[in-house]
């Protein structure tokens, strides 16, 4: 997994409140076991027309946030069902970071096992984000210091954010869950010599 540090890009401002896994990813494009592929399906039906086509209101239509890394939401992202697709295609799309008020606990674990830091602020400053995002500001996301800035008028504004250790300690390190158990495969190794040593009887009989 790539490890992340710092991100500087504009902003995508999606206000939208309960946006569920399947308007992240709808479930005609579930069939696929690969994690590439799913960017040009992101919220396929507010991206696109029932002929295909793409619908030019829609912010990721809009030229400017095409490259967009952030992306800033309402409140309860990643409701609904508990695919890893929503975040697979989030990731695939280039977006490194969500910025909400609250996530589905489930959608919340899955950004961290796919390199997608979801950061967590009170509505304000959602509103304040959100705002800011019409003059077109780049936003710099520095997850070593917990930081969000951006420039308005000469002026630099900063907000900082919490997040777990252990999921910043993995993100910083680029580790997803398998990485994170390869890590610790000499203490395994130590915990099995050790077993076998004080009970050899359970390597040395076989299950009938």
């Amino acid at each position: 997994m790539e490890k992340f540090n710092k991100i500087q890009s504009n902003a995508i401002p999606l206000p939208m409140v309960n946006v569920d896994t399947d308007m992240i990813i709808p479930k005609q494009f579930l069939k696929t076991i690969k994690r590439t592929g799913l960017g040009k399906s992101l919220f396929y039906e507010l991206r696109y027309d029932e002929e295909e086509n793409e619908i030019s209101s829609f912010v990721l239509n809009q030229d400017q946030y095409k490259d967009s890394k952030i992306l800033i939401t309402g409140k309860n992202f990643g409701c609904g069902s508990s695919r890893e697709h929503a975040p697979w295609s989030i990731a695939d799309y280039g977006i490194k970071c969500i910025i909400a008020s609250s996530y589905a606990d489930i959608f919340y674990n899955n950004c961290f096992k796919n390199g997608i830091l979801p950061i967590v602020l009170k509505d304000d400053q959602i509103d304040e984000l959100l705002e800011a995002t019409e003059n077109s500001l780049n936003f710099t996301v520095d997850l070593e210091s917990q930081n969000i800035s951006y420039i308005d008028n000469n002026k630099k504004y900063e907000i900082s954010f919490d997040i777990d250790e252990a999921k910043k300690s993995c993100l910083l390190e680029g580790l997803d869950d398998i990485d994170l158990t390869l890590s610790k495969v000499s203490n395994i190794s130590e915990f099995e010599n050790k077993q076998k040593s004080l009970n050899p009887w359970l390597y040395s009989q076989k299950l009938k």
